[in-house]
């Protein structure tokens, strides 16, 4: 979206998200529900939101299919990314601190923040 990580219609119910970014690719929703895994009667009642987002590796799976990133997708389910909740638990205090002073920071300056830590890691 080139919005640099903002979450382009993030009012958008996971399920309706992701059967517009389907219907935008021109994917099937029976095509979907085989690439997942899953039943095409499942994947319609997920995509109505009458069920709840489905388990961590099948959101994965829909946002390669769909071209959206793996992370905004899971939050958009009201999920964290495993893996990052196993870095949290590592350091907690210093995570949590980091996490929460970066709270009110804009995307452009998350970034530079980010940049920031990529270069102290590289040293």
């Amino acid at each position: 979206d080139g919005r640099g990580g903002a979450m382009v219609g993030a009012k958008d119910k996971f399920g309706a998200f992701i059967r517009r970014e389907r219907e935008a690719r021109e994917i099937g929703l029976r095509e979907m529900a085989k690439m997942i895994g899953v039943s095409p009667t499942y994947m319609s009642k997920v995509e109505r939101d009458e069920y709840p987002p489905p388990a961590e590796d099948k959101v994965k799976a829909i946002a390669k299919i769909i071209g959206c990133d793996a992370d905004d997708l899971l939050a958009r389910a009201g999920r964290v990314s495993s893996d990052l909740s196993d870095i949290i638990k590592r350091h907690p205090v210093e995570l949590g601190a980091l996490l929460r002073t970066t709270k009110g920071l804009n995307a452009d300056e998350v970034a530079r923040l980010l940049g920031a830590a990529q270069k102290a890691k590289d040293k």
